[in-house]
């Protein structure tokens, strides 16, 4: 029987798109990717964190690193014209689609578009071109993604992706257990072989006091 991993994305995340284009080494252990779009931004306001393109030395150093891993897979790099960009509209076609198979098609379009093919996803035109070209109706699909059912999907999504522990993306989830980001997949290989880590152990180190708090 075929494992489900969820896997949860925004394209605003170089991250997300270098591991979508290694989709291939999960299937290959036998499991299919859910892809799961969710607003990183409101992960981040739930965990009161910020995001690396919002600290400038994690900026320079995710995009050096981008470059490092697109180069190692031989993939091409554009990048985003700009950095951070609101990708609401993007998410909220992308969630719109029911069948599993078109919604991870068009979100793998949108993160090659993004990254691979330095697009503009705040132009309504490049995500109707960009449904389009997977065979969608990119007009109807633009449109369904303004209905308010829609816009609380994704909201819903996100609040969900929070309330399973997922603070970043992108992230794998399998059975519960989580593995963020694109180094995680070799992690993550390793669970879907069964095999596990001590939980006894983990619950131990949890309960243990914090002896320093951080000042503000």
């Amino acid at each position: 029987m075929t494992t489900t991993v969820e896997f949860y994305f925004d394209p605003i995340s170089p991250y997300s798109w270098l591991a979508a284009r290694q989709g291939e080494r999960v299937e290959a252990a036998g499991a299919r990717l859910d892809f799961r779009p969710v607003l990183l931004g409101g992960l981040l306001a739930a965990h009161g964190t910020k995001g690396p393109a919002e600290t400038a030395a994690k900026r320079a150093y995710t995009m050096r690193d981008v470059l490092r891993l697109a180069a190692r897979l031989g993939l091409p790099v554009q990048g985003p014209p700009t950095h951070p960009f609101n990708p609401l509209r993007a998410l909220r076609m992308c969630i719109a689609l029911d069948d599993a198979g078109e919604r991870r098609r068009f979100g793998e379009a949108l993160l090659d578009a993004a990254w691979a093919r330095g697009l503009d996803l705040t132009d309504d035109a490049v995500l109707v071109s960009l449904a389009q070209e997977c065979g969608l109706d990119g007009r109807a699909l633009l449109a369904r993604a303004g209905d308010a059912d829609v816009k609380q999907r994704l909201i819903d999504a996100t609040n969900a992706a929070v309330a399973a522990g997922i603070f970043g993306v992108p992230t794998y989830r399998i059975d519960g257990e989580i593995f963020w980001g694109e180094d995680r997949i070799d992690a993550l290989l390793w669970r879907l072989q069964g095999n596990t880590i001590d939980e006894t152990l983990l619950t131990k180190v949890l309960a243990r006091p914090a002896s320093a708090v951080r000042k503000a």
